[in-house]
């Protein structure tokens, strides 16, 4: 998962916003502009690869905001309750790279309440997907904002995410992203999602963990 690096309020209109339109309810109405630019074109592309094909040929693109507590915009208007996002703003301390995601209704709950640090309340399995990677985000921390000496940041390789309506029943997974299989993320918290990569890590990343074996 990215780390905090927009303003929480993405998420909030992210949550509310887009997720009332989908169901109907709400004033906001997403409709594809009349004129789609280059740009524009661009980012759906880019926010399409976050998912597998038959998940993002139909679902609600959404664009960061141009300044920081905008509201995101809507690029297209999809109809499988799939919302997908092109790669985050680089911060100007940030790392760079891709980390587009696209999220089912359910995870964008857990997206809310972590954006807004109050509790998740799912009704079912929630589920994720980066299939283009992400820029890092502490293992540990899930309000960390950059790499620590003690706070085991991860740059994941390409992976999906699945949350559950109670996040204990993930404690049997390790914690540990070396292994080459599932961990979870922000074990023992409210936030906690099971991270399932879909390619090998990083070899920067391995090669950390048998220097630290050592």
């Amino acid at each position: 998962m990215r780390s905090p690096s927009i303003a929480v309020t993405v998420f909030i209109v992210f949550g509310a916003g887009v997720l009332g339109a989908q169901h109907g309810g709400g004033d906001m109405k997403m409709k594809m502009a009349p004129t789609v630019t280059d740009d524009a074109q661009a980012k759906m592309k880019q926010a399409m690869l976050a998912a597998p094909p038959d998940v993002s040929a139909n679902a609600t693109i959404m664009d960061w905001p141009e300044k920081d507590g905008m509201p995101m915009k809507a690029l297209r208007t999809g109809t499988n309750g799939w919302t997908c996002m092109p790669s985050s703003p680089a911060a100007p301390d940030g790392p760079a790279g891709e980390d587009p995601m696209c999220v089912d209704q359910e995870f964008s709950k857990l997206l809310e309440a972590w954006s807004t640090k109050s509790v998740p309340t799912l009704s079912r399995v929630a589920i994720a997907y980066m299939l283009r990677g992400d820029k890092g985000a502490s293992n540990t921390d899930p309000f960390a904002m950059s790499r620590t000496a003690t706070n085991n940041w991860i740059v994941s390789p390409p992976h999906l995410m699945i949350a559950l309506p109670d996040p204990r029943q993930l404690d049997a997974f390790p914690t540990d992203p070396s292994g080459g299989g599932p961990w979870v993320m922000w074990k023992g918290t409210k936030y906690a999602h099971l991270m399932v990569p879909t390619a090998a890590m990083p070899k920067a990343m391995t090669a950390a963990k048998r220097m630290s074996q050592r």
